[in-house]
């Protein structure tokens, strides 16, 4: 079967691999749209020490069940339409102990620490496929990246009564954007692409802030009237943003981190006290996160067009990788269709 392979840093491939058959407790599915992730982007680009090459990437599933080996149970039928929670979780370490598989001390996320979906088939245990009526492939591949956000928003235990800053309006920080709103928060926007911003806002955002053109204290203030946010979600992976997360946050409130931060990050530590600040990692997310997902999708109110930059076929891939990677900030979402 056909497959797109990083081979090396700024290389690719479109290669033939054996096509995989589905064992007990197994499900084939048969790919349709796959999402290129930031860390497919990451991987092309030589900038993830969590892969090893050559790798297929692709973790961002629409799909259809082709086949069903024995043992699986009868909810899953072959045609339906499904995504897939893409992440590995070993049982026994401490994550698994405390039903946290999301945090698996030992995890292995397709397209990364394995071989993903960029392929025609791939075969899963019937675990990690989740079904969805009502949502076709196509949006199904938008699921897995808004469900990260969805998962950081539920670590921070947002509430109707918080004040919400989330820094970066990509798919992931738009998903912890949604799923404040959804729970009643009023939300700050927070970017330094305005068109970004602007989606932030079409999708829930109650004020939005560039902090490339505007003083982010300053707006900060205005906004909360000198408080400070509730709570910040930080999705972006930067120092400065890093360190303005724990700033901008009001006393007891609290910050979640998801973005990975490229260099190391000196704080000034009396705020964690003086403020009593909560500060938590948000990592992967859960079967639940990507059942709340695909209910919000479900509603028909996710601008999907506007979430997807372009589809490419397996031989477009490098072009649209290469193009990505000058531009990183003007892409949401490349889809490859299979």
């Amino acid at each position: 079967m056909k497959a797109l392979q990083i081979i090396e840093t700024g290389k690719t491939a479109v290669v033939n691999v054996p096509a995989p058959v589905a064992g007990p407790g197994q499900v084939l599915l048969k790919l349709e749209y796959v999402g290129f992730c930031g860390s497919d982007l990451n991987t092309f680009r030589g900038f993830n020490p969590l892969v090893t090459l050559p790798r297929i990437p692709g973790h961002e599933i629409g799909a259809r069940i082709e086949r069903i080996g024995e043992g699986v149970p009868g909810y899953l039928k072959s045609g339906m339409a499904v995504t897939v929670n893409p992440y590995s979780n070993c049982g026994h370490c401490p994550a698994c102990r405390n039903f946290r598989p999301n945090a698996c001390e030992n995890n292995e996320t397709l397209g990364v620490q394995r071989d993903g979906a960029m392929a025609e088939y791939i075969v899963l245990p019937w675990e990690k496929v989740l079904p969805c009526e009502g949502l076709d492939t196509r949006e199904l591949a938008l699921v897995e990246p808004m469900s990260v956000g969805f998962h950081a928003a539920d670590r921070a235990a947002v509430k109707d009564i918080d004040t919400v800053m989330v820094f970066g309006c990509g798919m992931v920080g738009l998903g912890a954007m949604v799923r404040s709103v959804i729970r009643g928060a009023r939300v700050i926007a927070v970017d330094v692409d305005d068109s970004k911003l602007a989606l932030a806002k079409e999708m829930g955002a109650a004020y939005t802030v560039n902090s490339m053109t505007q003083n982010l204290h300053e707006e900060i203030q205005r906004i909360t009237d000198g408080r400070g946010v509730d709570v910040t979600i930080e999705a972006v992976g930067r120092p400065e943003t890093y360190r303005a997360a724990i700033a901008e946050t009001a006393f007891t409130g609290r910050v979640t981190y998801i973005g990975y931060a490229k260099a190391e990050v000196s704080f000034d530590t009396s705020y964690f006290v003086k403020k009593e600040l909560d500060i938590r990692g948000s990592r992967n997310a859960l079967p639940s996160d990507f059942e709340a997902v695909m209910a919000y999708m479900k509603r028909g109110i996710c601008p999907v067009e506007k979430l997807i930059s372009r589809e490419v076929s397996f031989e477009e891939a490098h072009e649209a990788l290469e193009a990505w990677a000058a531009k990183p900030g003007e892409v949401f979402r490349i889809l490859l269709k299979i």
